[in-house]
């Protein structure tokens, strides 16, 4: 069994997207979905309730294999009220892009609600040598985070986009889990992963509708136990978002 727990829409040419996924699930094998639907990096309120439309759509038409996550902008006033809307409609997670960083303190309510719903939330993080946006979390944000709130589940996206930088900050938070979608990593970097943050807090994710087939690559050729291959393809997943097969 596959989870795929970082997967987007993209607002514009979501149809499209709908299809790729849709194809790409059943080609290789991913029996579980979990989607975000972004478009702009600072979208306005309309622009939210947009993309999360979409999202609660996927999920009505396809129940059996797309959850979803309510993507919040901290920096709107009614985030709070978006987030809680998302959650009572079924959506199991929250998804931050870059609007704000995570410790920004207009995420300290998000942070708040996510722990009293029991719902993790998706950071993009990423650490560049250049192009870095300007509200762009790393995985030292994320890190800040953590502390603040060690009882908030926390994803961070992309292996910090940096897993050198992005593992070594979140090492010794148990709070903080990580996938490797939207990398171009190989079985070295994944079986850094292990080593550093351990195969419990390991989720497998694609960054759909681009990638796929390379994320399960990376998984395969590392050097893991096959126990090791299940909790970071599925059952981590499933422990986190606290479902059952």
């Amino acid at each position: 069994m596959i989870i795929d727990i970082h997967a987007h829409l993209w607002g514009g040419h979501h149809e499209e997207d709908k299809k790729t996924i849709l194809k790409s699930c059943e080609m290789f094998g991913i029996e579980r979905i979990y989607i975000s639907s972004l478009l702009s990096y600072y979208p306005d309120t309309e622009e939210i309730n947009f993309l999360n439309n979409l999202t609660l759509d996927f999920m009505k038409e396809h129940p059996e294999l797309v959850r979803g996550y309510v993507y919040v902008d901290p920096t709107h006033k009614n985030r709070v009220e978006v987030l809680e809307k998302g959650i009572e409609n079924g959506m199991k997670g929250i998804k931050l892009w870059v609007a704000a960083k995570c410790d920004d303190y207009r995420v300290d309510d998000i942070a708040e609600k996510c722990m009293a719903y029991n719902v993790p939330v998706l950071v993009h993080a990423f650490h560049k040598a250049t192009g870095q946006l300007e509200y762009e979390s790393t995985a030292e944000n994320v890190r800040c985070l953590a502390l603040r709130y060690p009882g908030l589940k926390i994803i961070m996206a992309h292996f910090g986009g940096n897993l050198y930088h992005g593992l070594r900050c979140i090492a010794d938070l148990p709070n903080v889990y990580s996938d490797f979608s939207g990398t171009m990593v190989g079985k070295g970097d994944i079986n850094y992963a292990v080593d550093t943050i351990g195969e419990d807090r390991i989720l497998f994710g694609t960054d759909m509708a681009v990638g796929g087939r390379q994320c399960i690559a990376q998984v395969e050729e590392a050097d893991l136990t096959d126990s090791q291959r299940e909790k970071i393809f599925y059952r981590n997943a499933l422990a986190l978002f606290g479902e059952s097969l």
